[in-house]
């Protein structure tokens, strides 16, 4: 009998999460202005998310920079924190160190 690898919970998270529903490879992609828009997008879309837009997108976008941990390339953490600072624009708040 072959077991299935078991679903980490923080992808069932990221793929189920009740805050948003994501555009299929946002966090791969190239633009960090591209990952904002679909963030903005998914979260002004969704009708089940708990908080307002701005706050569950930035939340989803954390919580996927924080479960990559290590693994996550230098480049692409660069360009998912460079993404924060484009969100913090659509939504009209300040950059971080501003």
């Amino acid at each position: 009998m072959v077991l299935d690898k078991p679903e980490r919970w923080s992808q069932s998270v990221t793929e189920s999460s009740d805050a948003l529903d994501l555009e299929q490879g946002v966090f791969a992609l190239e633009d960090p202005r591209e990952i904002a828009c679909s963030l903005k997008r998914s979260a002004e879309k969704s009708r089940r998310r708990k908080s307002d837009p701005y706050r569950s997108a930035m939340s989803m976008l954390t919580f996927y920079i924080n479960r990559a941990g290590k693994q996550l390339a230098p480049d692409q953490r660069d360009r998912l924190e460079a993404a924060k600072d484009e969100l913090r624009d659509l939504f009209g708040r300040p950059r971080k160190n501003q």
